[in-house]
């Protein structure tokens, strides 16, 4: 890349937007750089043996690694300052999986945060599926597991039915077109925190993101994503329980506040949309 390969781009306003210098790119591939940087959360709770096979998924050109510790009881924290000594370690001070996401998220220093699971369900390397659709315009990106490319060796038959029953349930009352609701890995514009407001404790916070997400405008993009099996230990997802906590989560937001309104656009685009190149 040099600089006769940057052109200033026009916005769909008009509005002639400033390139970064150079420096301010990050290289993912040999063809593509980005400037914003990335932040990657991972809740964890005594998933000591499942970090080294997370952490070896996940890019050299992250730029932050959040680990929240669910109080583990075991050698996660350890484990993972062994693997990424400059990995960041939250203490969570309540419990759930959407508490810690919550926490991580306040924690972050990147323009792009990206959510995935410490079991290694998850894959880092897909990650770069998720920055490549925000920085080409979108303002939330969803993993789905029923998209083309994607897939699950992890889904039991309860599990699948009762997340198509509550993704169709979604997409009557908000309008929405998603394919896998219930599915932990997305990754989205750090600006738009303040809309997808995560204020849930448990494994109900994906649905909560996507519904506020849709609430709000933001432009979200489904890409492919295959959800591997738990390698160690058991999970704590309750399909029943958890699925009873989805559904009233999601009668609570149709019943509840308003959507929360996106900011007016700026003249200028922000440092941290300044795309790819």
């Amino acid at each position: 890349m040099n600089s006769e390969t940057i052109r200033p781009t026009v916005k769909p306003n008009g509005i002639l937007r400033s390139i970064p210098p150079l420096e301010r790119f990050t290289p993912l591939t040999p063809h593509m750089a980005i400037s914003p940087t990335v932040s990657v959360v991972v809740p964890a709770m005594n998933e000591a043996e499942n970090l080294p096979h997370v952490f070896a998924t996940l890019p050299q050109w992250i730029d932050e690694i959040i680990l929240v510790d669910g109080n583990s009881v075991d050698d996660t924290v350890a484990v993972a300052k062994r693997l990424r000594p400059n990995v960041r370690v939250v203490t969570q001070t309540g419990k759930g999986k959407g508490d810690a996401l919550a926490a991580g998220f306040a924690a972050c220093t990147g323009d792009i945060i990206v959510m995935i699971d410490a079991d290694g369900s998850t894959d880092g390397r897909e990650i770069i599926h998720f920055v490549s659709a925000l920085v080409a315009g979108a303002d939330f990106v969803k993993g789905s597991r029923y998209a083309s490319g994607g897939g699950s060796d992890d889904l039991t038959f309860t599990r699948t039915l009762g997340n198509k029953v509550l993704t169709g349930l979604v997409n009557r009352i908000y309008g929405t077109q998603y394919s896998d609701l219930c599915y932990g890995y997305n990754a989205f514009w750090a600006r738009h925190l303040d809309v997808l407001n995560v204020d849930c404790e448990g494994f109900e916070v994906e649905t909560l993101m996507n519904i506020r997400a849709a609430k709000a405008g933001l432009k979200i993009h489904e890409v492919p994503s295959h959800e591997r099996c738990r390698i160690h230990g058991e999970s704590n997802l309750h399909a029943v329980r958890d699925g009873l906590r989805v559904l009233r989560t999601i009668f609570r937001e149709w019943r509840g506040r308003p959507a929360a309104q996106l900011p007016e656009p700026r003249t200028t685009a922000p440092a941290a949309d300044q795309g790819a190149a």
